[in-house]
């Protein structure tokens, strides 16, 4: 399954919100640098479904705040 989300980070509280079936708002504390911010959404995707973190995979959006992230069963 394919999720979009939409990334903000150096926030003080983290969140995970669903817009839509397929859109998620996800806010982070870490900042956008050496793939902090990125692996920080990982975990968070990760316990939203209640799945490991190796089956969480960023498709596309590495360096932007729109990502899609492959998440398999």
């Amino acid at each position: 399954m394919y999720i979009k989300v939409k990334v903000t980070t150096g926030v003080k509280g983290e969140s995970v919100e669903r817009l839509k079936d397929d859109l998620l708002k996800i806010s982070v504390r870490e900042k956008p640098e050496r793939n902090l911010a990125n692996d920080r959404v990982k975990e968070l995707l990760a316990a939203f479904f209640g799945i490991t973190v190796g089956k969480v995979r960023l498709i596309s959006g590495h360096h932007s705040r729109s990502k899609i992230f492959s998440i398999s069963n």
